[in-house]
C-alpha cells in the first residue's frame, strides 16, 4: 500500500510563487513515475507535470512549461512542484500521484494508481 500526502498549498497573489510537496510513504517509491494533476471546480482532472523515477527525465503540459518544475528526492521520498509566476486560472486543487507502471501514458489520470488527497492553491489577481 502506498500512501500519498500533499502539503504547500495556500493563498498566493498572480506573479508569486508555492512549493508543492508529495511525502510518500511505502517502498516502491523510488522506481516509480510520479505525477501531478490539478482540478479546479466545474472541470476535469488535467495533467500537470510529471517525472521518472530516477528524476532525469520530466514531463509538463503547455500551460505550466516554463513556470513549474518538478523534482523528487528518493531519499526522503518526497515530489516537489514549484510554481513560480502563478496566475488565477492555476488556482485548484493538486495532486501528486503514483504510475502504475512504466509503459502507462503519463498524462493519463487512468496511469495512476495511488492518489493523494490533494491541497488547494488559490490564485488571486
Amino acid at each position: 500500500q502506498v500512501q500519498l500526502v500533499e502539503s504547500g498549498g495556500g493563498l498566493v497573489q498572480a506573479g508569486g510563487s508555492l512549493r508543492l510537496s508529495c511525502a510518500a510513504s511505502g517502498r516502491t517509491f523510488s522506481s516509480a513515475a510520479m505525477g501531478w494533476f490539478r482540478q479546479a471546480p466545474g472541470k476535469e482532472r488535467e495533467f500537470v507535470a510529471a517525472i521518472l523515477w530516477d528524476g532525469d527525465s520530466t514531463y509538463y503540459s503547455d500551460f505550466v512549461k516554463g513556470r513549474f518544475t518538478v523534482s523528487r528526492d528518493n531519499a526522503k521520498n518526497t515530489v516537489y512542484l514549484q510554481m513560480n509566476s502563478l496566475k488565477p486560472e492555476d488556482t485548484a486543487v493538486y495532486y501528486c500521484a503514483r504510475r502504475r507502471g512504466p509503459y502507462f501514458d503519463l498524462r493519463e489520470t487512468t496511469s495512476y494508481d495511488f492518489w493523494g488527497s490533494g491541497t488547494q492553491v488559490t490564485v488571486s489577481s
